[in-house]
């Protein structure tokens, strides 16, 4: 079952609480999303690593519920 992008944000700010996220649904399939996440915790952190944080605040819904998601991260 797809996911909606309302869901992925809401993941994504409990675990990240400082952050701004925006979700574009790519194909208006529920399956295919791109996220921006900004947020000052990203500070200092390498792109492999800040890209980490974001799917861990998937908890584990990634390659299942969600299927693709492309991310781009930013400091503020």
């Amino acid at each position: 079952m797809p996911m909606k992008k309302e869901d992925i944000e809401t993941l994504i700010k409990k675990s990240i609480s400082d952050c701004i996220v925006e979700i574009e649904d790519l194909k208006g399939d529920g399956d295919h999303y791109k996220a921006t996440v900004i947020s000052k915790s990203f500070k200092g952190i390498n792109k492999i690593d800040q890209h980490k944080m974001v799917y861990n605040a998937l908890q584990g819904k990634m390659g299942r519920e969600l299927h693709a998601l492309m991310l781009i991260t930013k400091t503020e």
